[in-house]
Parts: C-alpha cells; structure tokens; sequence
C-alpha cells in the first residue's frame, strides 16, 4: 500500500470516528436528558479543532514521517499489497480506541464526547502530511510503500523508482 495512502486513510477514518463518536454523545445525552454534557462536549470539540489545526499548520513532515522515509530501504520490486490486511495491521489503535469509546459511552456518555476530540485532533494535526510526503516523492522521482511488519512495531517503508517532476512549469514559446 502507498505511504501517502495510509496517511490520508488515517485522516478519514479519525474523522469519521470522531463523527461518530460525537453521534453517540448526542443520543446518549439527550436519551439520559442531559442536555449540559452536549454543551460541555461541544466546547471541547472547538477546544480540541483550534488545537488540531494549531498541531497541523506545518506543511512539512512530522519528525516520524521524516524518519521513515529517511530510514525507507529501497527496492525496484513493489512489496506485498494486501490493503485490508495493511490498514487493519497500522490502524488498529484507532480503531479500537473508537471502538472501547463507544462501547464505554453506553454507560458514561462523556467517555465519547472526549474520545471524540482527541479524535478531532489526530485527523487535524495529520491533514498536511500525505502532502509532505507527496512532494518528497514528486521531488525526489520515488514512490514510498508500506512494508509488511508487525503491527506492533514502527512502520517501515521501501522506496520504488517513480516519475521525476520537473520543478515549475515550462514556458513553451511560439516560434
């Protein structure tokens, strides 16, 4: 699987836990009639979306992303690409910190209205980086993989011959 791919799956797929998550605040509150959680809630999901966009301002890599396409082993084959089973192996964290959220919110609804900010803020604070790791790929003429490993470990990428973007337009003239 692409790098950049992984990246912006982890963006979507924060958010959209974080949707849900705000969801099942809404519904928890309001069948326990508590409409003051949702008030509560509400302010921290602003707090936690100034605090995702302060984390993700920077168009540059993270200093991790940095250091794994630094570290990325080059190959001229293509690794193993079995996306399902990739995403499931990098993302699962995510998944199952949304998923005991919202088991836990059953009984204690304030559990996802604060799950669902830290969530606002990972997708916030990563937004920019499959942008980064574009521009090193178009910059340098490579394409940055996944590699299988286990999912407890940090990823580690290989690095395939791509195209090579050449910097700014070219100005044709008519002759």
């Amino acid at each position: 699987m692409r790098y950049v791919d992984l990246l912006k799956t982890t963006v979507l797929l924060s958010a959209a836990s974080a949707t849900a998550l705000a969801v099942i605040t809404v519904v928890q509150s309001n069948a326990l009639g508590d409409s003051l959680l949702v008030l509560i809630a509400a302010g921290w999901w602003v707090v936690a979306a100034l605090i995702g966009a302060w984390l993700g301002r920077r168009l540059e890599a993270s200093p991790s992303i940095a250091r794994a396409l630094r570290e990325a082993q080059s190959t001229t084959t293509l690794p193993e690409l079995n996306v399902g089973r990739m995403l499931l192996s990098r993302l699962w964290p995510l998944l199952l910190a949304a998923l005991v959220s919202a088991l836990f919110s059953f009984f204690l609804p304030q559990i996802a209205a604060i799950a669902a900010g830290f969530m606002v803020i990972w997708a916030l604070a990563w937004r920019h980086q499959d942008r980064a790791v574009t521009a090193i790929e178009e910059r340098d003429g490579v394409t940055f993989f996944v590699a299988s490993g286990s999912p407890i470990k940090p990823i580690k990428l290989v690095r395939t011959p791509g195209l090579r973007r050449e910097a700014g337009p070219q100005e044709w003239k008519a002759t």
